[in-house]
């Protein structure tokens, strides 16, 4: 039996706290905030409940496999999940709108052709077969295995096979996800469709690779879920799940520095001077935390992936309504930007706001989250570049957006609270309140996140700064490889 420290109690860092300890190894949690779950937060006021981080939960059969693991419960006795159904509407620049069904491409098809016009939904289904490659290439290496040491490899090659289009007298495929909606889907709305993918995890479709096809693909092939009482009750089921297996959590306080002896991670040293001594440190910390807590010791070697950059942060603007929620509401609903040039030069390129942006509207059927049936809970999300301060003019541009789903919604608007990139940052210590997004192939690697292993022998890291990327579903799967590598070593070749 190993003594095993974690440092954070992020959704990965948990993950991987609970398979360690079913493995039979002494697992203690070490949490500089009063709380678990990262990124994945609550605010309540008035009887009125939102998730402030992830609304949604794609792929659950990472958290399936989590609970299966860890214990004879399932996650279907541990929370109350649903699928969505209309995955999502979207209301599109021109005014355009249209409920994509859950999980069905002939549903799809049929409501891309009612909306858009005959061959639009036969031009998004031969899309998603092509996504579909790009995915089964792509899954084991980026999702269940460990990073590969040849990682070099998924950094040069494309695994989306683009269609060959004529451009003059030369012939080219897509390379980035903008090409793909320009070339391929030949229409602005289905181009935008496809980009909002991107744009949900922060990246930017004109530089994202053609790779990122794989974002739609798996809403499409694997549903969109949420759990009742909100997403914030996957936490505290993850972290339910800790507790029965014996994982020690200290909260509020916070870890000075890894301790290193002969050459291997040795445990860590609290902020009030305090040693906890341990035979595997799990980091599950931003790049920038990791670097500060390793001190002179070398962390990343130089073959590894370098930490990624320069991905923005989220504005959450929380929104109690007046007045019951219309039957027939869509669950999500995505608003579409008047101007998609002008948000990704305001989102990318550092130019000053000129149009609405693109936002998600949350409007769940769930009276968990409302006082009375006389009133409603909606949450409204967009990318904003890390360290934005100007939020309560950002927030309402978002209103403003979001208009066009609720229509009289300021009318029947009681109060509203921001959740802003320093927010983020206070509860995940990412620098700039920055959100990973998950990795990705191609681009020479600049979208992959680097390894779970370190170059220091015993410290692993986990949760979405580390690979296999961001977002509920990757920063679990990095908990079941950090967990692999530990129990059973560098022989360790993924998740089954």
């Amino acid at each position: 039996m190993a003594r095993i420290a974690v440092i954070g109690a992020g959704m990965g860092a948990m993950a991987a706290a609970a398979r360690l300890a079913v493995a039979g190894h002494r697992v203690a949690v070490y949490e500089r905030t009063e709380t678990y779950g990262g990124a994945v937060r609550r605010l309540e006021r008035d009887g009125f409940r939102f998730d402030t981080g992830p609304g949604l939960l794609p792929l659950p059969a990472v958290q399936r496999d989590l609970f299966v693991k860890t214990g004879k419960e399932p996650l279907e006795r541990c929370v109350d999940l649903v699928q969505v159904d209309p995955s999502a509407r979207h209301v599109f620049a021109d005014g355009t709108g249209i409920a994509l069904p859950n999980a069905s491409r002939a549903g799809v098809v049929a409501a891309l052709d009612a909306a858009l016009g005959a061959g639009a939904g036969r031009r998004w289904g031969d899309f998603l077969v092509r996504a579909r490659e790009a995915w089964d290439r792509t899954r084991r290496p980026l999702l269940e295995e460990p990073l590969w040491p040849d990682w070099r490899v998924l950094a040069e090659r494309e695994p989306y096979p683009a269609v060959p289009h004529k451009r003059l007298l030369r012939t080219r495929r897509a390379g980035t996800l903008a090409e793909v909606g320009a070339w391929e889907l030949r229409d602005s709305r289905l181009a935008a469709l496809l980009e909002s993918h991107a744009l949900a995890h922060g990246l930017d479709p004109r530089t994202a690779p053609a790779s990122a096809a794989v974002l739609p693909y798996m809403e499409h092939a694997f549903g969109t879920w949420y759990v009742r009482g909100g997403l914030r009750e996957l936490a505290r089921a993850v972290y339910e799940r800790c507790l029965a297996r014996r994982v020690e959590f200290v909260f509020g306080v916070e870890v000075a520095r890894v301790l290193e002896k002969d050459g291997r991670a040795a445990g860590v040293e609290l902020a009030d001077g305090s040693v906890a001594e341990a035979d595997f440190v799990v980091a599950g910390v931003a790049p920038g935390t990791l670097g500060r807590l390793a001190g002179d010791t070398t962390v990343r070697g130089t073959g590894d992936v370098p930490p990624r950059q320069g991905l923005p942060s989220r504005l959450t603007v929380c929104l109690a309504l007046a007045g019951e929620r219309p039957e027939g509401t869509a669950h999500r609903t995505v608003v579409h930007s008047g101007d998609r040039e002008a948000e990704l030069a305001s989102l990318f390129d550092g130019e000053p706001w000129s149009t609405t942006p693109t936002v998600t509207v949350l409007r769940p059927d769930d009276p968990a989250l409302v006082p009375d049936a006389a009133h409603e809970a909606v949450a409204v999300t967009a990318p904003v570049p890390v360290g934005t301060t100007a939020c309560d003019e950002h927030a309402e541009r978002m209103i403003t957006a979001a208009e066009r789903a609720i229509p009289g919604l300021r009318d029947r608007l009681l109060w509203r609270e921001v959740r802003t990139p320093s927010d983020v940052e206070a509860a995940t210590g990412a620098e700039g309140g920055a959100v990973p997004a998950p990795s990705l192939a191609a681009a020479g690697g600049r979208l992959l996140h680097p390894s779970n292993t370190t170059a220091l022998s015993g410290l692993f890291t986990v949760g979405g700064w580390s690979h296999p990327g961001g977002g509920l579903p990757h920063a679990g799967m990095s908990g079941a490889l950090v967990a692999g590598l530990i129990v059973e070593g560098p022989d360790f070749r993924g998740s089954q």
